[in-house]
Formats: C-alpha cells, structure tokens, sequence
C-alpha cells in the first residue's frame, strides 16, 4: 500500500531571511505548490517585490531576527488569517566580519552573527511553538550548516552558532516527539548567494570566492530539499539532512 504525503496547499509557512538567496527561493517553491507564504526580512522594499510576484500566496512582513522587539510583535503584526503558523522555516543567517583569524575580528561583529544565527532563531521559534502545540501539528525547519559540524579556520563564530543550531535542533526535536510537531535541519554545503558579498562588503572578492570553490549549490537546490522535508508523510521525521555540492564532503 502506497502512503502519500501531506498537502501543502493552504499551509501557512513563515519563512525567515526571505528577501533573497535561499530564502526567496524557498519562498517561491513553496508558492508554487499552493502553501501561503509570510516572507520576513529586514528589506522591505525586496520582499514587497517577492509578494507581487507571488500574490496571492505570500505577505511581506518586516523583521529583524536580531531584534527582540520585532520578533515579539510578530504575531500580533500579522493578519490575523494568517497566523496560525503550520511550517516554520528558520533560514535568516549572517556572517559579517567573517572569514579571519579569531584575534583579527570585533566583539561587536561576533555578538552580531550570534544574535541573528541563534538567538534570532530561537526566538522566532519561541514566537511560534506553543500554538503548533495547542493544535498537535506544525512544522519547524531550520537552515543550518555543514559548518555545524565540520569547522573551519577564519569561521569560528560562525561555526559556533551553526554548532548551535545543531544542538537546538536536535534537543528541539526530542523536547516535541510525539506532539505532531517535526523538526529538520538541513546543513548545506556552500550556496552561490549574496552571502558571501555581504560577508567580505566586496563583490569582487566575494564572486572570486565561489569561483575558486568550483562547484556550489544554487538556492533552488535548497529550496527543493525543503520540500521535499516538508511533502513526507506525517509519520516520517527527517531529524537531519546534509546537501553539499558534487565532489565535496
């Protein structure tokens, strides 16, 4: 006997760092199969031009993960059609500062990363969790990293919080086993984005950068792993999912 997946259709999904790269990639796969979308970022602008792309499946909504009041009044910010999040998909991430040698980098910088890569994360989830609860379904995915668990030198903050999505994840998942509520993680390898461009503040370096890494991921490949995450029967729960590029480990 054949088990078919859940339907997204008519999901509401809420989709951080949205503006661009793999969150509006995510966006738009997820548009696509019927799923309304809440696109969250600091870019206003970029997201309302996602929506009209998207209309009628997605609402542009500002958001500052880093922001704890932006992030406690989300809820409350939203139509109120839509905000019984079913899928969480925790993607806003920086790196600012990185790429150098621990001793050459600012505090400021390192608490920055920090604040968007973890602290932003759990308290968008915290905004969300208890009603996935009262109502025994709900979905939360998180865009972690392979340097989650595989580090490397002149990235030690920004392995420290993907090591820390990791942990969150993991515990996250066994805290709400058995509640109708599934978490993933998905650790990517590295994705040609803007990601780079806004680490390095120099577009030049940062396109050398992914030339000189040869292969790389594309946002659409993060956005299809999601889905497919997201379209597995209820009582499936994939816990991790590690994508990197042909011929990386």
């Amino acid at each position: 006997m054949s088990v078919t997946s859940d339907s997204l259709q008519g999901k509401i999904c809420l989709v951080t760092g949205a503006s661009s790269g793999i969150g509006a990639a995510i966006a738009r796969s997820l548009a696509g199969v019927g799923a309304h979308v809440i696109c969250a970022a600091r870019r206003l602008d970029r997201l309302q031009e996602l929506e009209r792309e998207l209309t009628p499946n997605c609402l542009a909504i500002e958001l500052d993960v880093s922001d704890s009041a932006s992030v406690e009044t989300l809820p409350s910010r939203l139509p109120e059609a839509w905000r019984e999040v079913d899928v969480l998909v925790n993607n806003a991430g920086q790196d600012v500062g990185g790429r150098r040698l621990f001793h050459e980098g600012e505090v400021a910088e390192w608490s920055s990363i920090i604040e968007t890569n973890v602290t932003g994360l759990i308290s968008v989830t915290r905004a969300f969790i208890e009603g996935m609860r009262d109502r025994r379904s709900g979905y939360v995915v998180n865009i972690g990293s392979v340097s989650g668990y595989q580090p490397y030198a002149t990235g030690t903050i920004y392995a420290a919080s993907k090591h820390a999505v990791h942990g969150f994840s993991e515990s996250l998942r066994l805290d709400y086993g058995g509640t109708g509520i599934r978490v993933t993680e998905i650790l990517p390898g590295l994705v040609r984005t803007g990601f780079a461009e806004a680490r390095l503040s120099d577009p030049v370096k940062a396109r050398a950068f992914y030339d000189d890494f040869g292969t790389c991921l594309e946002p659409a490949d993060i956005a299809r792993t999601v889905l497919f995450v997201l379209e597995q029967p209820a009582h499936v729960v994939i816990s991790q999912l590690v994508v990197v590029p042909d011929g990386q480990g």
